[in-house]
């Protein structure tokens, strides 16, 4: 059973999470994902292993928490995961953060720079709402969700996803690409070349904006956006080890 971690906004967020020793492990996860997914349970696994700290959670509206998605967007995610990290977690943290999770990892590097230790992306989506969806809308959707308020999208996923005018307008506030990103802690992107929801070009142009002194990409051939193949956890493993492994 998870425990719940109740925001200055009233959100109910729920977590798990393990002691040990820092710098502890933050999962950010995905669009309408949940702490129950492959990576984040892995991941998990690999932190009791090796006695290391580690924390999981549902943003609102996904998962067991409070909300609905319809009524999120990414800036509210992005204060449920600084209430998480600031409230559940002691000292630098090491953010993963998959897809939507590695925006707001890079939100939280902004926010909270002296929270993170180092930060891996694993096929990172910043600035989604505006290239990935808003970039594809046709005119129709576009006029759809200005009049309405609202599209719903096709997914592969499951049930269709809701995309509101709150979260297409609150991205724009939020986009980390258009102005100057300083990551002054290392930083692991790793990305699949058979994504087809977030394509190696975002992982590239990341790689090209970010500002830091020990930033990598590392391209898989042939993975896709789960990046959850056992070569693909495994990779993530090596690279925490390599990251809590450096001095300092």
């Amino acid at each position: 059973m998870p425990e719940f971690l109740t925001t200055s906004a009233g959100r109910r967020l729920a977590y798990a999470k393990t002691g040990g020793q820092g710098p502890g492990i933050v999962f950010l996860g995905g669009l309408k994902s949940d702490m129950e997914g492959t990576k984040a349970l892995h991941l998990e696994a690999w932190a009791q292993r090796r006695g290391r700290a580690f924390l999981r959670f549902d943003y609102s509206g996904h998962g067991q928490s409070s909300g609905r998605f319809e009524e999120g967007c990414i800036g509210d995610w992005a204060d449920d995961a600084a209430e998480a990290v600031a409230g559940l977690t002691e000292g630098p943290q090491l953010l993963v953060g998959s897809s939507m999770g590695g925006w707001i990892a890079l939100l939280l590097a902004r926010r909270m720079p002296e929270r993170i230790a180092a930060l891996i992306g694993i096929a990172a989506a910043p600035d989604f709402t505006e290239d990935g969806i808003w970039a594809g809308f046709s005119d129709a959707q576009r006029a759809e969700l200005m009049e309405k308020g609202r599209v719903a999208l096709p997914s592969d996923y499951g049930e269709p996803y809701v995309i509101t005018r709150r979260m297409i307008e609150d991205g724009r506030n939020r986009l980390v690409l258009r102005a100057p990103l300083t990551l002054p802690f290392p930083v692991r992107l790793l990305q699949g070349t058979a994504d087809a929801d977030v394509p190696q070009e975002v992982a590239l142009r990341l790689l090209a904006h970010a500002e830091g002194p020990d930033i990598r990409l590392t391209l898989v051939k042939g993975a896709d956006h789960r990046f959850s193949s056992a070569a693909c956890l495994e990779l993530i493993g090596r690279t925490l080890e390599e990251l809590l492994a450096a001095p300092g």
